[in-house]
């Protein structure tokens, strides 16, 4: 079964050589009990290493099963010693940190052979040798005996073919090394036993075969067998040994374990540098997550808001800065006055850059579903907007009816109107600051979940009806007074007081007043759109009566839109972002009736009918010829009122420096000057007829008077509001709008200035380049705490240099031993990032009050989950990379000088 024939081995150290085995051959039988006798140095222990496959040979071949090693690799060495061979120790060679029951199981974690089978080989080979009552003890808490008894039961378990004892009574009492021989002759029954020994008296007593060595060589064999050359079989593909990560996981944790303190030092080094810049982490992460929540708030309060007529701030700034450089860069020398015209060509800049958007067709690119813009719209969606033309009335406390534009207050405006032009409200027929339309959802329906996470009703309900409308007050529960006055909640008798008081520079002091919410919730408000002020005439053309507040009153009680004041909403105390600045908000309900009704008017209507003829004059909107001009200026003149005809004759005489008639003109009523211009029509001069129509005749045109009377075209929206959630989706929508323009003729571009682009698209790029700067100055810390690792690695392999050889001789393979040390860094790798994460975590508690206490803003330093869990992989990556040189030193270590080390 097993020849050594001709071994030779010579130790090479420099310029020595040595020779230990000099052309030794020996034949073994399958079954017998060999023991090999010699003084020190005569080769007796560097002869059993050869045999198990810990010490290579010089020359010679030794032969297993009739096959030769000289081709043997690792692998194939490695496979030998674990599944043919079993090792007993004279110094046990038990590894400390290991129980008895788990360095029995070594061996067979190698084989792969299951955990629950691998147990049950153990527990009966520790039973064999009458040690199952100490299984799960120690090695240091066995006798000298009995872990003897461990090491052949370890030599065992995985039912070796050959079992080497070297000296395994050298360091026992007499007593303990009988029973210890009585069990190697035991096993001797059913396999080779070959044992190194200096005792030639249990030799004599125990051993069936005696072989003495001397100088490396055989002087004597008792019982030798003829060596019978036969033809050696091919060398077949031999098992794989293959320690498992949890094994090496668990060598090298029981290992740790043994040195807590030290193990705990080095992680808390190790996670310094994680502690950093998990802290960085944690601030950056917060403040982002500060500003991807103040980001949603600030697209909602900032649109990309495409107007039908825009500026391209952006390009005007870029001149500005542009023509600020050049002034800087001065062409001609300083010896006279030259001219400067910089602000003459930032004026152009100005004017040249306006645009004119094509709208309607930009509709119809968002209106499509799969447009690229989609992808980066917001909660809030697209927004039309369309150029609403009305009036919102209220009768006040006094029951005179008071128009929210401030026209009621005209007559008392004059140095005043400072105040009431802050307020916005003067003169405009259009939607005021004190009325605005709540945001719609992003079907552009009803209310936006942004408005109810923004405001709280303090009194009754949000609106539900067309007609239903909220009063807005801010976080105070205050509304401005002059809002309150045009809105009539208060007297517009005591505003034109007060406007006559400032008017005369008096001295003024204002008492704060205090309105019940239920008489804001019964107040009510009429809307006439534009279109209700115009009325038809008997001649069949229409009229405005806005200038006539008898006939708007009228109107204003029989035909205007009732609204109902339904609750009273106020800024949240969280919120931080004001959406309305106005004091009355309707829904997205009324705007489409407003629309749908002006649409429906008798003018509207009527104009649509007939598109050539102005329906306010009965004039042709344009003309041809000067019979033409001839025929409309009579038409016009004929059509006028009395005043009207009083005026125009007068203001023609006057043209034409006849002071005669002139002052005689003066002297007459209107009716005598209607008269007389009624008898001039009966023979006009041609030419004044042309003159007048050049002079005092505007047709204006279809499209200025469809726009006058409040015609909306839902396909031409007025501007258009884009919202995104976040600055990156903004930037996206921007890019989908850049390349809508790239397949545009020049002008269906759209042009548009992005503010909050502007503004603050540096922000998160500033606070990142910040964080990358930190975590590089932080990442310092953990190249030293690397090499830290390293060098505790290497100082481990030192302190275990006897376990390496243990598993060396079990069948471990360099690799096995590498894991080993590799587990060992990835425990103090994982350790260190998972205990670096935990104080981070507890730092970050003391910091978010600190930060709480100074700038007001909770959590900021946040630790992410992810990055977490990606610095606790860096740490274990880094440690494990750390251990990698020391781990190989480690697989690198010679079996036999490793298992002689103490």
């Amino acid at each position: 079964m097993l020849r050594v024939k001709n071994i030779t081995k010579i130790y090479d150290t420099g310029n020595f050589k040595q020779t230990a085995l000099d052309n030794v051959s020996i034949v073994f039988r399958k079954c017998e009990f060999v023991s090999i006798l010699g003084p020190s140095g005569s080769g007796k222990t560097t002869l059993l290493n050869i045999i198990g496959g810990l010490d290579k040979y010089t020359d010679g071949d030794l032969i297993i099963d009739n096959i030769s090693t000289k081709k043997y690799n690792d692998r194939d060495w490695d496979t030998y010693r674990n599944h043919r061979v079993g090792f007993v120790f004279q110094n046990y060679n038990l590894i400390p940190h290991q129980s008895v029951l788990a360095n029995v199981e070594l061996a067979l974690t190698l084989s792969g052979v299951s955990k629950s089978n691998r147990r049950k080989r153990a527990m009966e080979a520790l039973d064999k040798v009458g040690l199952s009552d100490h299984m799960h003890k120690r090695p240091n808490q066995l006798s000298g005996g009995q872990m003897q008894r461990v090491a052949i039961a370890r030599a065992l378990v995985n039912n070796p073919d050959i079992l080497l004892a070297d000296e395994p009574t050298g360091a026992l009492d007499s007593k303990t090394s009988v029973q210890i021989m009585d069990l190697l002759k035991e096993v001797a029954n059913d396999r080779l036993v070959i044992m190194v020994t200096h005792n030639s008296e249990l030799a004599n007593h125990y051993s069936n075969r005696i072989i003495e060595l001397k100088d490396g060589i055989v002087t004597n064999d008792t019982n030798p067998v003829e060596d019978k050359e036969e033809e050696l079989k091919n060398m077949g593909r031999s098992r794989k040994t293959s320690m498992s990560i949890g094994t090496a996981i668990s060598l090298s944790l029981n290992n740790l374990m043994t040195k807590k303190g030290r193990t705990i030092l080095t992680s808390f080094a190790g996670s310094i540098g994680i502690i950093g810049i998990a802290l960085i982490l944690s601030l950056s992460n917060g403040v982002n997550n500060y500003i991807t929540s103040i980001q949603k708030d600030t697209m909602l309060s900032y649109p990309i808001t495409i107007q039908s007529k825009s500026m391209d701030l952006t390009s005007f700034l870029q001149s500005g800065k542009e023509v600020s450089e050049s002034k800087n860069k001065v062409k001609h020398k300083k010896d006279a006055v030259y001219t400067d015209g910089s602000l003459l060509e930032l004026a152009s800049t100005m004017t040249t850059n306006i645009y004119e958007n094509n709208l309607e067709k930009f509709k119809k690119y968002l209106d499509n579903k799969d447009s690229e813009i989609h992808k980066y719209i917001g909660n809030n969606g697209i927004i039309y907007n369309y150029q609403t033309k009305f009036n919102l009335f209220s009768y006040d406390r006094d029951n005179i009816l008071v128009n929210s534009d401030g026209s009621t207050f005209v007559d008392s405006m004059s140095s005043s109107e400072v105040l009431t032009q802050t307020n916005n409200n003067v003169g405009s027929s259009y939607e005021s600051s004190l009325v605005t339309e709540l945001l719609p959802d992003k079907n552009g329906k009803g209310i936006s979940p942004a408005v109810y996470e923004e405001y709280d009703v303090v009194k009754g309900t949000w609106p539900k009806e067309y007609n239903e409308v909220v009063v807005i007050i801010d976080k105070n529960n205050e509304i401005s007074a002059s809002n309150l006055y045009y809105l009539g909640f208060l007297p517009s008798k005591t505003y034109k007081e007060i406007l006559k008081t400032l008017e005369d520079g008096k001295d003024f002091k204002y008492d704060s007043e205090k309105i019940n919410y239920n008489d804001i919730l019964n107040k009510e408000f009429f809307l006439l759109t534009e279109s209700d002020y115009y009325i038809k005439k008997d001649n069949g053309n229409y009229e405005s009566i806005k200038s006539n507040s008898g006939k708007v009153q009228e109107l204003v009680n029989n035909n205007s839109l009732k609204l109902k004041v339904v609750g009273i909403i106020r800024q949240k105390e969280e919120s931080k972002n004001r959406l309305f600045t106005s004091s009355i908000a309707y829904t997205k309900d009324l705007t489409e009736w407003m629309v749908n009704h002006s649409n429906e008017s008798a003018v509207i209507k009527a104009q649509d009918e007939n598109k050539d003829t102005n329906v306010l004059s009965g004039l042709k909107f344009s003309v041809n010829s000067d019979d033409e001009k001839k025929e409309e200026a009579k038409k016009y003149l004929t059509n006028l009122g009395v005043s009207e005809k009083a005026k125009l004759i007068t203001l023609m005489m006057q043209q034409q420096g006849n002071s005669q008639i002139t002052s005689q003109m003066m002297m007459m009523d209107e009716v005598s000057l209607a008269s007389y211009l009624d008898m001039w029509l009966l023979n006009p001069d041609d030419n004044v007829l042309i003159s007048v129509y050049d002079n005092y005749i505007s047709t204006g045109s279809y499209k200025d008077n469809m726009m006058n009377f409040g015609k909306v075209d839902k396909d031409i929206p007025s501007s258009i509001s884009i919202y995104a959630d976040t600055f990156e989706a903004k930037d996206g929508i921007t890019d989908s709008i850049d390349n809508y323009n790239d397949k545009q003729k020049e002008e269906d571009k759209i042009t548009f200035t992005d503010y909050v682009g502007l503004l603050m698209s540096s922000v998160t790029t500033i606070i990142n380049a910040i964080t990358y700067v930190l975590i590089a100055f932080v990442s310092i810390s953990l190249v030293v705490s690397s090499i830290m690792i390293s060098i505790i690695t290497y100082i481990s392999v030192l302190e275990r240099v006897k376990e390496i050889g243990i598993l060396r001789a079990v069948g471990a393979s360099k690799k096995d031993i590498s894991r080993v040390f590799n587990a060992e860094t990835l425990i103090e790798g994982f350790t260190a990032g998972v205990l670096g994460i935990v104080v981070t975590l507890i730092l970050n508690i003391p910091i978010n009050i600190i930060i709480k206490n100074l700038v007001d803003i909770d959590g900021i330093s946040a630790l992410p989950v992810a990055g977490a869990i990606i610095l606790i992989i860096i740490s274990v990556v880094l440690t494990v990379l750390a251990g990698y040189i020391p781990s190989k030193i480690a697989s690198r270590k010679d079996p036999v000088d490793a298992l002689r080390t103490e």
